[in-house]
């Protein structure tokens, strides 16, 4: 059970977190956009850790179809801003933030009021969009305008399916109708977990480095 526990966290904490549905090969159409578009959430699974925390944390709001376009329009707006050229620092770390957040208020069995919920949807959406945009924009020569819009389609929808059939999953399935169930905390826990895992990830070589200076 270890060894299957290791392997998973292992997979899980790959660094943003390198993923690609198209194994490295280069975007050339808008289908190849489509594709890396879609895949890109689901094979990082940091991003996709969060999206399901985003719609399990929506479904208890009253606007449980539209609360997660508060996420998806600002990760949209990211992944143009670093598409164009800009730097957003720190990407990483507020990622990881991103998944200790949200999986810990889903842990405390608390809920944040619907404005403050759907302003931490926002502010982190752009943070996962400019991790989306700085995946883009690595390709040697950029990418056309074709292979763009598909991509943005691609990351908008498969994020938005996810976000509403992972709530309408823990209502319907694990019957968490609010935030005190505590499958519903269970599930936060969990994310929040990866979220800490992934932090220490992050960490260790700094730590390594300094120790192994050290001596």
């Amino acid at each position: 059970m270890k060894k299957y526990l290791a392997a998973a966290l292992a997979l899980t904490a790959t660094p943003a977190f390198a993923h690609h549905p198209l194994n490295g090969l280069p975007m050339e159409t808008f289908s190849h956009g489509l594709l890396s578009g879609v895949g890109h959430p689901i094979l990082g699974f940091d991003h996709l850790f969060f999206i399901v925390a985003v719609g399990i944390l929506a479904s208890f709001t009253a606007s449980r179809l539209t609360a997660p376009l508060a996420y998806i329009l600002t990760m949209l707006a990211g992944c143009v801003f670093v598409s164009l050229g800009f730097q957003m620092p720190l990407t990483e770390g507020l990622i990881v933030l991103s998944l200790l957040t949200l999986g810990g208020i889903l842990a405390s069995g608390r809920m944040t009021g619907q404005t403050a919920t759907l302003a931490l949807f926002a502010a982190f959406g752009f943070v996962h969009g400019a991790a989306f945009g700085g995946t883009i924009a690595g390709q040697e020569g950029g990418a056309a305008a074709t292979v763009f819009t598909g991509y943005l389609i691609g990351l908008a929808a498969i994020q938005y399916a996810i976000a509403i059939g992972a709530g309408w999953l823990a209502r319907t399935l694990f019957g968490a109708t609010d935030a005190t169930a505590t499958n519903a905390r269970l599930i936060g826990a969990g994310i929040a977990g990866v979220g800490a895992f992934l932090a220490l990830e992050i960490v260790e070589g700094p730590i390594v480095a300094a120790l192994t200076g050290a001596v």
